[in-house]
């Protein structure tokens, strides 16, 4: 698989127009021509794009999302509809069988909560605290039984339960990680965030699960057709399942960029109303560091291979698609090697 770019436009001064198999992106300043063959999203926080850009991008497959500055998605759109039209009928048959639906609410969960449980250890074994580094273990003991727990709910809702359990002893953990660091983090807030750890969740989780949005509907499935999450109208719920056993994973990312002093207080700005968000240039040094992490490689437990970062969400949605048209026996969730 051949590695591609993201364009981000983030200036609102930014139009972008087509031309002779290329984009062009025009400021007051400068222009740029990208060639449409390197590239395999674009991603709009500002400026404009022409018709004629969309639909091209569309034509090559080539997703086009909105975001806004604090990274919540607008809109994405892709090509045509692709992949068999039983898949969706097979995906939407699915999201009414109780028992596959309570099945797979298992899997994505369980496979975060492994995920949260081994970022924690890693945390934990690389701390010198030894205060914080048994509060980290106790961490990852809890998260552990909460797996089993997960193995056994009689519902949906008790697997949601149980997560939302989970997630609180897994952000408690970050606080721990970050609390002598000038970012420091409390709990999880994100309507508005409240203080720049929170910002850069939120905005991280955004480009994930836009990544995620195009990956299902390049593959053929309906990406508000979700089995944890329910459908709700203009909800990416299929996205935001996938994006589970991801999260601990950007979770690690963004911790090691503030302990490495890549991201500080002054790429945030404080609004009125006592949200924080990312500055114009916080938010291009963030997108700097989200391409070089795109790179990195993980193994593949089902692949049997090393995976780069970019391709898991694609890697994912096809290995979803295999099950819900009967290849697979159950859906093989992304783990991370222990």
């Amino acid at each position: 698989m051949r590695y591609l770019n993201t364009l981000y436009i983030t200036t609102y001064q930014a139009r972008v127009n087509y031309r002779q198999g290329s984009l062009i992106v025009s400021t007051p300043e400068e222009k740029n021509r990208i060639p449409l063959e390197g590239v395999d999203a674009v991603i709009l926080f500002a400026g404009q794009i022409t018709t004629d850009a969309i639909a091209e991008c569309v034509k090559r497959n080539i997703r086009v999302a909105s975001l806004t500055r604090a990274g919540r998605i607008r809109f994405v759109t892709g090509g045509p509809t692709s992949g068999n039209v039983h898949l969706r009928v097979a995906q939407y048959q699915t999201s009414t069988d109780e028992l596959c639906v309570l099945e797979l609410c298992r899997v994505f969960v369980a496979a975060k909560l492994q995920n949260s449980a081994r970022v924690l250890s890693r945390w934990s074994r690389d701390n010198s605290d030894s205060k914080i580094t048994n509060d980290l273990a106790r961490r990852v003991l809890r998260i552990k039984e909460s797996i089993e727990r997960v193995s056994n709910a009689p519902t949906p809702d008790h697997v949601r339960g149980i997560e939302g359990e989970a997630a609180r002893l897994h952000f408690g953990g970050i606080a721990q990680v970050l609390n002598k660091s000038l970012l420091s983090f409390e709990v999880r807030r994100r309507r508005p965030p409240r203080d720049p750890v929170n910002a850069t969740l939120s905005f991280c989780y955004s480009l994930v699960i836009t990544e995620l949005t195009g990956a299902c509907d390049a593959v053929g499935l309906d990406p508000q057709i979700g089995f944890l999450h329910t459908a709700r109208s203009g909800r990416p719920s299929l996205a935001l399942d996938l994006a589970e056993e991801m999260r601990p994973l950007i979770d690690r990312f963004i911790i090691g960029l503030i302990r490495r002093w890549q991201i500080d207080t002054t790429d945030f700005m404080n609004t009125p109303g006592k949200a924080v968000y990312l500055t114009d240039t916080g938010r291009k040094k963030l997108l700097g560091y989200w391409e070089e992490y795109k790179m990195v490689e993980y193994y593949h437990p089902v692949l049997k291979r090393n995976v780069g970062r970019w391709a898991l969400p694609t890697v994912q949605a096809t290995l979803l698609a295999r099950y819900l048209r009967g290849d697979l026996p159950m859906y093989p969730p992304f783990l991370l090697k222990g």
